[in-house]
């Protein structure tokens, strides 16, 4: 038998989306908790065990323990680690800029020249080509 609108009504619709969502929501703060707990470098092995048998066990109160508990801290943690992962982001950067700013001549025109005249006596460009290239880099 087929389920038509009036078999469902609109506040059982409501009520089934609601429970939905809490439900993901629950899901997320949970794996949110865990993510924290394993990443943590503060909490020995057995902490991080006994912390995730909570969670685990009697989840609904070992999360909200945790979150009461370690709420401050996991934004802080999560804070750090945002910083950090920026921080080697922007050393990256640095070093791969240094290295083509040093690969292609990024020194100035003193070393663009200079670049451009090891590429004369290589043979890979002629004389008009390095010509060329110190005008620019005199320019």
């Amino acid at each position: 038998m087929p389920i038509f609108a009036a078999d469902y009504p609109f506040l059982d619709v409501f009520w089934t989306m609601l429970v939905f969502f809490f439900w993901v929501i629950w899901i997320w703060i949970l794996i949110t908790v865990l993510i924290d707990l394993f990443g943590r470098q503060d909490l020995s092995g057995w902490g991080k065990a006994a912390w995730a048998l909570f969670v685990i066990v009697l989840p609904y109160l070992g999360v909200f323990i945790y979150l009461i508990t370690q709420g401050g801290k996991m934004a802080e943690r999560k804070a750090a680690q945002v910083h950090a992962a920026q921080d080697a982001l922007d050393d990256r950067i640095r070093t791969v800029a240094a290295q083509e700013g040093g690969a292609t001549g990024g020194g100035g025109a003193a070393q663009e020249i200079a670049h451009a005249k090891q590429l004369l006596d290589s043979g890979a460009i002629d004389q008009a080509e390095f010509d060329k290239l110190k005008q620019r880099a005199l320019a």
